[in-house]
């Protein structure tokens, strides 16, 4: 589904990335990691085209992103706060995705029955505006809508920070379950080795741009990881 090829992004005279190519198969769930500066979030938004490349193509269906918008139509993704309206409702929020995506209110009510768990009863019918709620609130509610419409294509960086021990474990066994029902495409970024040994099946690490190691997951997978960053 995602090709890359000779793709750089500098700052100056660094490199934020620098791949030199890098296939991502559909219905893979592909999980980055890496530490901090790594590259992660930068590398996301270049294939959603919020930021420029200096070099090198990101094609999706092999179109590239930065000529076209039609990869828009069947991609989900929720990087950080700045892609909420915070001040909607959850509610509201949900209801505006939702008809970008023509999908009707009674589909909207079945589609969110799923999340009922997650949610925790913390997210809707509150009368609250996204902007009062915990940071780990808006992580629900960001993550939640980039799923509404059961995009082919899913990119989430660091879902599983700000979530508490329990939403940490159903997000898991969310993205599991919509990775395996819908054969969607994942990529997936967490500073959390054993949940992105658990939720995806093959994790690239990154280091100051470049891939390191691009390893399946196996039961040696968290061990090997471990190993690296150690």
């Amino acid at each position: 589904m995602i090709q890359i090829n000779k793709l750089r992004k500098l700052y100056g005279k660094s490199a934020a990335v620098d791949i030199e190519s890098l296939k991502i198969a559909s219905g893979e769930s592909f999980g980055l990691v890496g530490n901090n500066g790594a590259g992660k979030t930068t590398l996301f938004k270049l294939i959603l085209d919020l930021n420029k490349a200096t070099n090198g193509e990101i094609l999706v269906k092999d179109t590239p992103v930065a000529l076209n918008d039609e990869w828009k139509s069947f991609t989900g993704s929720f990087l950080d706060e700045t892609f909420l309206i915070n001040f909607l409702t959850p509610e509201e929020y949900f209801d505006f995705i939702a008809q970008l995506q023509r999908i009707t209110s009674q589909e909207l009510v079945t589609f969110l029955t799923i999340f009922k768990d997650f949610f925790n009863d913390e997210i809707l019918g509150k009368r609250k505006y996204i902007r009062d709620m915990s940071k780990g609130n808006q992580k629900k509610i960001g993550i939640v809508g980039s799923m509404i419409g059961d995009p082919e294509l899913l990119i989430l960086d660091e879902p599983f920070s700000n979530l508490d021990p329990s939403s940490q474990i159903k997000l898991k066994q969310l993205l599991i379950d919509q990775q395996k029902n819908n054969g969607t495409t994942m990529l997936i970024s967490s500073h959390d080795l054993s949940h992105i040994t658990e939720v995806c099946e093959r994790i690239v690490v990154l280091e100051k741009g470049k891939i390191v190691k691009d390893i399946f997951s196996n039961d040696n997978a968290l061990e090997e990881l471990e190993s690296y960053f150690a």
